[in-house]
């Protein structure tokens, strides 16, 4: 960070902010006696084998998407908020309604694995498998969203050494897996350069709400908190703020204190630049051509 020169958000702005929901689903059982895991912490940490259906962890997942979901979209719609999701492909051909919303409100969507307890790390060793599983997300993404996809999350941000090279070889513009920044950059791929837009596990509600147990009342000082830091920070090099939450962890009434603090805490500075990753990398790619990983 020493090294580089300041960078500067169009139109003066100071902060990016990025705020995704992740649409996931998960298989009720897989063919397999090792233990699942479903890309995420369950609720109930005793696991089962993959063949035995997790009624506790799998339903209280599918609260998101039955629920959550929507308590979430009506808050951000009501606050007047730019919004945007990751998707599983699974969810996008499942839970079509969720995609017809974030569409009828232009809101990013962003490719995100097949199915969520299939990690591309599964495949490290085949790259081969890699490229079908990837190929094969895209093609249900364009299918159900109406265009093809610009960007990718992996699974659990589980991706491989191959995963930037292969996204690039489909075409795709950005990465979000690698959370060694807090500003854009490019990674450099036999098919061109790629630009991870850093995602986070540490503004994650995974993290502030399960690993950490934050209350609804810390969590909204912590998101304030690292708002104002990187707030003052942007005026002298601008940064990116993402948070990243999934609607059976954050979609429960009592979390929605948390979102409409932090939410009216931001909209009231200037400067702030409420976007989204594909404008962030288009805006990186024409801009800056020398920063690569």
């Amino acid at each position: 960070m020493i090294n580089r020169k300041p960078l500067r958000w169009p139109d003066g702005k100071k902060l990016a902010v990025i705020i995704t929901m992740n649409c996931e689903y998960w298989d009720l059982t897989k063919d397999t006696t090792e233990p699942y895991y479903a890309g995420g912490p369950p609720m109930l940490p005793d696991s089962l084998p993959g063949n035995v259906a997790d009624f506790p962890n799998f339903t209280w997942r599918e609260y998101g998407q039955r629920v959550g979901v929507w308590r979430m979209f009506k808050l951000f719609d009501e606050m007047g908020a730019r919004f945007g999701i990751t998707i599983n492909a699974k969810t996008a051909l499942e839970r079509p309604e969720i995609v017809a919303y974030a569409n009828a409100r232009n809101w990013e969507i962003v490719a995100h694995n097949y199915e969520q307890g299939e990690l591309l790390t599964k495949y490290t060793f085949d790259i081969d498998k890699e490229r079908q599983l990837i190929a094969a997300t895209l093609a249900v993404y364009e299918k159900t969203v109406g265009r093809k996809a610009k960007g990718w999350l992996s699974s659990s941000l589980r991706s491989t050494p191959n995963t930037p090279d292969l996204l690039a070889e489909q075409g795709l513009q950005f990465f979000c897996d690698y959370m060694n920044d807090e500003q854009p950059y490019l990674i450099s791929t036999p098919s061109g350069p790629i630009v991870n837009v850093p995602y986070t596990i540490e503004l994650n509600d995974f993290t502030f709400f399960h690993r950490r147990a934050m209350s609804t009342w810390d969590a909204a000082r912590m998101l304030k908190d690292q708002f104002d830091e990187l707030y003052r920070e942007s005026a002298e090099s601008s940064r990116i703020m993402s948070i990243g939450l999934h609607p059976h962890v954050s979609g429960h009434p009592h979390r929605m204190p948390c979102f409409r603090e932090f939410l009216a805490h931001a909209q009231s500075h200037p400067d702030v630049w409420w976007t989204t990753r594909e404008e962030i990398s288009s805006w990186y790619l024409q801009n800056h051509h020398t920063h690569i990983a």
